[in-house]
């Protein structure tokens, strides 16, 4: 008794274009989800920066209103949260945050004058009326 082995091949290119279909869609999501990471990680870095010099103008007298409020409706603005605002001499330290596909990320930035150690004064703001 001889016993011979048929191996039928129909029906393989199938299953290798569906997988090689998958591996394209996988990778293809992949990278799509990583350029948005991307892309909106510095936007959030725009936003911190935004904030931060919105925050000086109102502190060294240029812009009416309250640092930390003008800070926040900037960031506001940029879909993200305020997280931080202080004031620190003659500059302003803000932390914004918001949700990067279920990672929380967050940046800070500092604005103010040149010379931001000095204390807020009359005498440093020339241009105040």
């Amino acid at each position: 008794m001889r016993r011979t082995l048929v191996h039928d091949s129909r029906g393989a290119g199938s299953v290798l274009v569906v997988s090689l279909v998958a591996v394209v869609t996988i990778t293809g999501l992949t990278l799509l989800g990583a350029g948005h990471a991307l892309v909106r990680g510095q936007q959030v870095t725009a936003a911190a920066d935004a904030a931060a010099l919105a925050a000086a103008d109102v502190l060294l007298g240029w812009v009416p209103g309250e640092p930390c409020e003008v800070a926040e409706r900037v960031a506001a603005a940029h879909r993200v949260r305020l997280s931080q605002c202080a004031a620190e001499g003659l500059s302003v330290v803000v932390r914004v945050e918001t949700g990067i596909l279920g990672i929380t990320v967050s940046r800070s930035a500092r604005a103010g004058a040149p010379d931001a150690l000095r204390e807020r004064s009359a005498e440093s703001c020339v241009w105040c009326a």
